[in-house]
C-alpha cells in the first residue's frame, strides 16, 4: 500500500484522534476495516439542566483495491449515530466518497469528504469536548469542514531535511440551503459552484498553510446576491499529543458565518490553542474561538462588534488504547454591542469516555 496515498486519505480525518480501525480482511490486494467510535458523558450548562450528553459518534467502513500500475482505489462510508434520545436520526450520512491515489500524480475523490480547506483550517480542531465552531457553520455547502458532494484533488511532494509541500483543489455544485434558528426555519439561501484551493508546507515541526473558498450566495428573502468566500492562514507546531503543540487559524470571511439563522456579510474569525502532552498520554489544552462582525449591514451596534467569543480548558487521557477519557470547561466570553445579550452567559462543562471502535 503506498504512504503517500494513506497520508492523503487520512490526513483531515484524523486530527485529534487516534485514527483506529479494525482490518477485517487483507489479502490479494484488497482491504476491508470497520472504524469510528463512540463516547459517553455528561454535561451541565447555565442554559440546561445537567444530563448525559455523547460527543459526535459515527461508524465508518473502508475498503481500498490495488489497481496495478502504482494506483490504489479507495471506498469509504460514515455515518452518525445517535445514542440517545431513542436513535432518531442515526445513520445519516457523515463521509461518503470513492478516491484513486497514485505514488506520483497524487489523489483523486469524488463524494463527501473532508475538504481540502479543512486540512488547513483544522489545525486547531483537535480537543474532544470544545473545538474550533465556526469552520461548521453551513460546512457541507461551503465546504470548510465536511464537504458535500466534492470534487477534490490532491497531491504532496516530501523534500526530506528541506520540509515537505503539500495542496489540495475542490470543487463542488450549486446548492440550497435553509437555515434554521431555535429550531425554526429561517431564511434559505442558495449556494452556487464552488472552488476551493489550500497550500501547506512542513518543515522541523512547524507548519504554514493557507486556503482559499469561494462561489455565489443568493436570496430572494433576504436581498443577497453576492460571493460567499473565505481567506484562510493557519499555523501550527509540533504533534498535538506529544509535547508542546501551539496552533492558530485566522480567516476572513465574507458570508462563511451565520447569526441566529442569517448568513453574516463580513466577518473575521480566530481560534488558537496550547497544547501539551505528557509521556504517560495526558494532555493537556486550552482554547480561544473568536468571530468579530466587520461589516457595514448591521447597523448601529453591531458593526465591529463581536459575535461570539469563548475559552476552553481541556484534559485527555488514554486509559487504554482504545479508551480516552476527557474533560473540558468552557468559558462564554460572550459577544459584545448588540451581539452581548443580558443574563445569557453560558458556561459549560463536560466530561466523558470515548471508545475507539
Amino acid at each position: 500500500m503506498n504512504k503517500k496515498f494513506i497520508a492523503l486519505a487520512v490526513a483531515a480525518a484524523a486530527f485529534g484522534t487516534s485514527a483506529q480501525a479494525v482490518e477485517l480482511y487483507n489479502k490479494d490486494g484488497s482491504t476491508f476495516a470497520v472504524g469510528g467510535h463512540v463516547s459517553v458523558g455528561v454535561m451541565d450548562a447555565e442554559s440546561e439542566a445537567a444530563g448525559v450528553n455523547s460527543v459526535s459518534p459515527r461508524i465508518n467502513f473502508e475498503a481500498t483495491q490495488d489497481l496495478g500500475n502504482g494506483f490504489t482505489a479507495d471506498a469509504k462510508g460514515e455515518w452518525a449515530l445517535n445514542m440517545l434520545n431513542g436513535g432518531d436520526n442515526s445513520f445519516t450520512t457523515r463521509l461518503g466518497y470513492i478516491g484513486v491515489s497514485h505514488e506520483e500524480m497524487g489523489r483523486v475523490a469524488v463524494g463527501t469528504q473532508w475538504a481540502p480547506y479543512y486540512n488547513a483550517g483544522g489545525v486547531a480542531d483537535l480537543p474532544i469536548a470544545f473545538a474550533n465552531d465556526f469552520l461548521y457553520d453551513n460546512h457541507g455547502a461551503l465546504g470548510t469542514g465536511r464537504a458535500d458532494a466534492m470534487l477534490a484533488y490532491s497531491n504532496a511532494f516530501d523534500f526530506a531535511n528541506a520540509g515537505a509541500f503539500n495542496f489540495g483543489l475542490g470543487w463542488q455544485g450549486a446548492t440550497d440551503v435553509q437555515n434554521t434558528y431555535n429550531n425554526a426555519d429561517t431564511a434559505k439561501y442558495n449556494f452556487g459552484q464552488r472552488a476551493q484551493v489550500a497550500l501547506g508546507y512542513d518543515v522541523a515541526g512547524f507548519g504554514v498553510n493557507y486556503a482559499y473558498t469561494g462561489g455565489d450566495i443568493t436570496s430572494a428573502t433576504e436581498s443577497v446576491d453576492d460571493k460567499a468566500t473565505s481567506h484562510l492562514v493557519s499555523a501550527k507546531y509540533g504533534t498535538y499529543g506529544k509535547g508542546i503543540y501551539v496552533a492558530g487559524v485566522y480567516a476572513m470571511n465574507q458570508y462563511m458565518n451565520s447569526y441566529e439563522g442569517y448568513q453574516v456579510d463580513d466577518t473575521k474569525a480566530y481560534e488558537a490553542i496550547l497544547a501539551y502532552g505528557l509521556s504517560n498520554s495526558l494532555n493537556l489544552s486550552i482554547n480561544y474561538e473568536s468571530v468579530k462582525y466587520d461589516g457595514d449591514q448591521g447597523g448601529q451596534g453591531y458593526n465591529g462588534e463581536t459575535i461570539y467569543s469563548t475559552t476552553a480548558i481541556q484534559a485527555e487521557y488514554d486509559v487504554t488504547s482504545r479508551m480516552r477519557a476527557y474533560a473540558g470547561y468552557e468559558f462564554d466570553l460572550e459577544g459584545t454591542g448588540k451581539f452581548k445579550e443580558d443574563n445569557t452567559r453560558d458556561n459549560v462543562w463536560m466530561a466523558g469516555v470515548r471508545f475507539f471502535l
